[in-house]
């Protein structure tokens, strides 16, 4: 008898080493990508390095950007996949087995819930959410189906880093109190444009999804989303989203903080995003504390880092950054390096707990996603809720040190871009305290913004 897909998949969730044989095509995992412009594109070569994957159908709102990925895998295969605009047309496909979503933030959640509804597995990139609500709904709706959803935050599969955080969990620097988490990215204006025609053949409705109408512009469309509420996060949760998940992971913290405070704004130049450049998070559990800066600016690095994480504990430091993974002692000797691994590995690590049925395989499930999105999303709250305050006070986080410190290193970095700190405020968020278990402030304005109204029909 032969069986179907479906069929196939079926009996290898009960004898998992049947499923997806690596060297048989007709038993490869069926993957649209969703989302090809950017990192999208970046997930159809990386599926493409595992044999046991197909890259079936690509999906995009702009079919002017689907050429290029779509050309590389008809190279690869020898066959064009199929082509879809519409993700609800995707998802009705019943030889797709799995979805890999690269689109704009806003829409990674909705993608990802509307998938495992229609029986595939989601790997998604980061962040998992666009707030705090949605990133729930989808852990939900990832037990409730069975499936396997991934968050795309590559360094829980990456071995320098695994091995990194091993090191720190097993107490070789004693007890950490602090992980100073680093955005220093230079990111430069993005003008100021006029409302304009939607491109030719983009599906400007679709591609708004959940988010309020609007005419379209320039500046709220490719990548520049990113800087816009109504899409994106800021770079706290754009780059940030995987430096602020290797800090929950290394503290070993596996729900939300006592409470959250973030201040910043946007620094430099006066153009279209709305999000800061330029923003300092502190996020308190009580036993510890994340601190967490986004420089936008040209900057100076931290720990010769300008990306990655450094953890401050008992008896030395360990840095997790972009430049390098090690652990130094108490007089700044290094004691341990870290190394191996690629982004392969997380690809990987999905293909494999989709193949055995068993999320719990998975080293970046969906809750360890939504966890760490929600932290970026909690200080971006505070920030949104806050008021210009003088830059010239040397303690605006009160009993924060920490983010004080940061502070009066934010405010000499600003200086060194031409920012008259005399003349320009800081906006100051509100402390908010958080319940972890309910995921609520309990303060009405702070509330409101853990979710957002959905446009009908693009509900979770």
């Amino acid at each position: 008898m032969t069986l179907t897909r479906r069929e196939f998949l079926a009996t290898a969730a009960a004898v998992p080493s049947l499923a997806y044989a690596q060297d048989s095509p007709n038993e490869r995992l069926r993957v649209a990508v969703i989302g090809v412009r950017g990192r999208g594109a970046n997930h159809v070569s990386m599926w493409h390095r595992l044999k046991d994957v197909e890259v079936a159908a690509i999906c995009d709102v702009d079919p002017s950007v689907i050429k290029e990925p779509m050309a590389e895998v008809e190279k690869r295969t020898g066959k064009r996949p199929a082509y879809y605009k519409d993700v609800r047309k995707l998802l009705e496909d019943k030889s797709i087995d799995a979805v890999s979503i690269a689109t704009p933030n806003h829409w990674h959640s909705l993608a990802a819930i509307w998938a495992v509804e229609a029986g595939k597995d989601a790997y998604v990139e980061k962040p998992i959410s666009h707030n705090v609500w949605e990133g729930r709904r989808l852990v939900e709706a990832a037990r409730k189906h069975g499936r396997c959803v991934a968050n795309g935050t590559q360094s829980r599969s990456k071995k320098s880093i695994r091995d990194a955080i091993a090191y720190l969990h097993a107490g070789k620097l004693g007890k950490v109190k602090l992980a100073t988490a680093l955005c220093y990215k230079d990111r430069r204006s993005i003008g100021k444009k006029a409302d304009a025609p939607v491109p030719e053949g983009v599906d400007y409705d679709l591609w708004l999804g959940p988010a309020p109408v609007g005419a379209f512009n320039p500046d709220r469309f490719h990548y520049e989303w990113h800087w816009n509420w109504d899409y994106g996060n800021g770079d706290i949760g754009n780059q940030g989203a995987h430096q602020m998940d290797v800090a929950r992971w290394g503290l070993g913290k596996s729900d939300g903080p006592k409470s959250v405070v973030s201040l910043g704004g946007r620094f430099g130049y006066e153009d279209d995003g709305q999000t800061p450049n330029t923003q300092i998070a502190v996020l308190d559990y009580g036993d510890c504390k994340i601190v967490f800066e986004v420089r936008g600016l040209v900057t100076e690095p931290y720990r010769k880092q300008h990306i990655g994480v450094v953890f401050h504990a008992e008896q030395g430091s360990l840095v997790i950054g972009n430049l390098e993974n090690a652990a130094y002692g108490p007089d700044g000797e290094q004691i341990q390096r870290f190394s191996g691994g690629d982004d392969t590995q997380h690809f990987r690590n999905f293909v494999d707990a989709v193949r055995a049925r068993k999320p719990e395989m998975l080293t970046a499930d969906a809750l360890e996603g939504h966890l760490s999105a929600s932290l970026h999303h909690l200080a971006n709250i505070s920030h949104r809720l806050g008021s210009p305050q003088p830059m010239s006070k040397d303690e605006p986080l009160g009993k924060y040190e920490e983010g004080n410190e940061a502070f009066r290193r934010f405010r000499e970095h600003l200086t060194k871009n031409g920012v008259d700190a005399a003349k320009t405020p800081v906006v100051v968020g509100p402390t908010l305290a958080f319940d972890a278990k309910t995921e609520k402030f309990g303060d009405e304005r702070a509330d409101a913004l853990l979710t957002r109204e959905y446009r009908k029909p693009f509900t979770p």
